[in-house]
């Protein structure tokens, strides 16, 4: 008895890349390594977002199953579009140009493997593609059109390759005037330009074949994003706002209506051994100009040079009028160490994932910089700055020690980073949030704004500041100045939060619900909300919001007491404690 075989329609892609022998008889390594890049930065995380299946990869090609048709085309329109708008960054004598054939059709399969007609069928439409383009089955196209922003050009009968009969087959492309399947949803349409010259610097890509440089690329980007800041005449959008375009495809003129900026810089850095390479462009959001491109090779010891190199060429660009003296000042070496540069820079990168893990990878990196480099101003800062995470989540095991530790990093930092703005914005915030000196903490952070009026997270520390000193309105302004520097920040949950406190401290107990649950939205799991909105739901008498967030805390921490809560914000005004007090035993929650 023959044993059944397993079959299913699907969609199948097929692709390769045009001229892959030439490219890698020019340069064998140089193309494994681009082409590897392309993979990380681009297709894999496509076909992954389009709910593909990578079947195989066969050296320059790949065979990718999708339960749908829709989704394979407009993976495959996404990755081509990405391509020729320079994603991936190349010469262009070695750009690589996939196509790509997409076919639904029968396939039988074999474990992971899959096999028949309709892989068959994909892999020779992939065969009579352009490089850089897409074919398609007329049982394809008969799938999806109507469904997606995608025109199509009639190729007429094609004879396949080991296909007994001749089949239709179509061009797809981009219609004309369509967006990019890649925005991000709930973002906002449009924001109204500043006044004065305005920027957004994408992450740049790691072209070094190596994903442990991500931390690297990043790193380049956020000083270049820091020296651009102290430009009081530019306004400039934060890193964690920019930064959630990374490894996306990206329509520059979109980008420019949902940050509200004129011009935004992208580019990439390449790492090899002793030797780096930084390019970048910059364009106007408005008509997708480009304004100014180049390249800056040099020693890595010499990284720093080529940084201000970079921001001296941006900067010429958006203003060639500008005095030399604001150029100059636009220049900033954090430390001269580099190994303790590169502790930073990995610190950065641990920071940003905000479990309690990486909070104690980034305080060890950042201590072992401050090890290398004591007068790592910077450094000393975010060392401050861990030890706020750690009480914001309540991750504190001996609250003396973390105050005691939290307050010296945070006074070397003050003393040493004069100039650095970042340094006395995170000293400031750790004196007063976890120090509770809230006076010199508001210090720092208003020194810190007058070097870099351009500092979302200062703006966001001042907020939180004035709200614990009893000043509310102020707070919700300087937060929503906040807001507006960075409107994109994945962190923005901690931001509403302070207008949340804000309106509670102003006994707007509604109002401090509302953004509570506005907060709650981008992070449910985040506990300082959670207990706003109880606090908040009580007080307002809105009892059902109350049970809801306090139900959510228990899940969270069956163990939770008001005790967890009693001292986690440093308050000036008695009658501000005395509410939030009141707002707590209110909970229900045990003592």
């Amino acid at each position: 008895m023959t044993a059944r075989v397993d079959r299913r329609l699907a969609a199948i892609l097929a692709a390769d890349v045009a001229g892959y022998s030439r490219l890698m008889g020019e340069d064998e390594e140089g193309t494994l390594a681009r082409l590897k890049s392309c993979r990380q930065v681009l297709v894999d995380p496509k076909i992954a977002e389009h709910r593909g299946r990578i079947v195989k990869t066969t050296g320059d090609g790949m065979l990718v199953e999708f339960g749908s048709a829709v989704d394979a085309v407009r993976c495959a329109v996404e990755i081509q579009r990405a391509m020729a708008n320079g994603l991936v960054d190349m010469p262009a004598e070695k750009h690589i140009q996939f196509r790509i054939g997409i076919h639904v059709g029968d396939i039988i399969i074999d474990s992971d493997d899959i096999f028949g007609d309709g892989v068959n069928i994909a892999a020779r439409l992939e065969g009579i593609a352009e490089p850089g383009g897409i074919c398609i089955s007329d049982d394809a196209y008969r799938q999806i059109r109507g469904k997606t922003e995608i025109a199509y050009d009639d190729m007429g009968q094609q004879s396949l390759k080991n296909i007994s009969e001749p089949m239709r087959a179509w061009r797809a492309r981009p219609a004309a005037g369509a967006t990019s399947a890649t925005r991000p949803p709930d973002r906002p349409a449009a924001l109204v330009l500043p006044e004065k010259p305005s920027i957004a610097v994408l992450p740049f890509t790691n072209m070094s074949g190596d994903p442990e440089q991500e931390y690297f690329a990043d790193g380049v980007v956020e000083d270049i994003i820091t020296a651009l800041s102290r430009m009081t005449w530019l306004f400039v959008i934060a890193r964690n706002s920019s930064f959630t375009y990374k490894g996306k495809a990206v329509d520059i003129k979109q980008v420019g209506r949902e940050l509200g900026v004129r011009y935004v810089l992208e580019g990439s850095v390449r790492k090899a051994g002793n030797k780096v390479r930084i390019t970048g462009q910059l364009i106007d959001a408005s008509n997708g100009a480009h304004l100014w491109a180049d390249r800056f090779d040099g020693a890595l010891e010499d990284v720093f040079e080529l940084q201000d190199e970079v921001t001296t060429s941006v900067i010429g660009a958006i203003a060639p009028k500008l005095e030399q003296a604001e150029i100059e000042r636009a220049k900033h070496k954090p430390t001269d160490k580099l190994a303790a540069y590169d502790y930073y820079l990995h610190g950065m990168a641990n920071i940003y994932q905000g479990t309690k893990d990486a909070n104690v990878e980034a305080l060890q990196n950042f201590q072992r910089a401050t090890e290398i480099d004591p007068n790592f101003a910077t450094a000393h800062g975010m060392s401050a700055y861990c030890y706020v995470w750690r009480k914001a989540n309540g991750w504190v095991a001996d609250t003396r020690q973390e105050v005691a530790a939290a307050e010296v990093a945070a006074r070397k930092a003050a003393r040493l980073g004069l100039d650095d703005a970042i340094a006395l914005a995170q000293a400031g915030f750790a004196l007063a949030f976890v120090a509770a000196n809230l006076d010199d903490g508001a210090a720092l952070i208003d020194r810190a704004l007058n070097l870099n009026p351009n500092l979302a997270a200062a703006w966001r520390f001042s907020g939180y500041v004035r709200a614990f000193l009893g000043d509310p309105d102020l707070a919700i302004e300087h937060l929503q100045r906040a807001i507006r520097l960075s409107p994109l920040d994945p962190l923005i949950f901690i931001v509403q939060n302070g207008v949340v406190l804000a309106h509670f401290f102003a006994g707007r107990y509604e109002e401090a619900l509302d953004w509570a649950q506005r907060a709650l939205r981008q992070n449910p799991n985040y506990a300082a909300a959670l207990i706003m909105a109880a606090v908040s739901g009580a007080l307002a008498g809105r009892n059902e919001d109350r049970d809801k967030a306090v139900a959510r805390l228990r899940e969270l921490d069956p163990q939770v007491r008001i005790a967890n809560f009693a001292n986690v914000w440093p308050l000036r005004r008695a009658g501000d404690l005395a509410a939030f007090e009141e707002g707590l035993r209110l909970t229900g929650l045990p003592s």
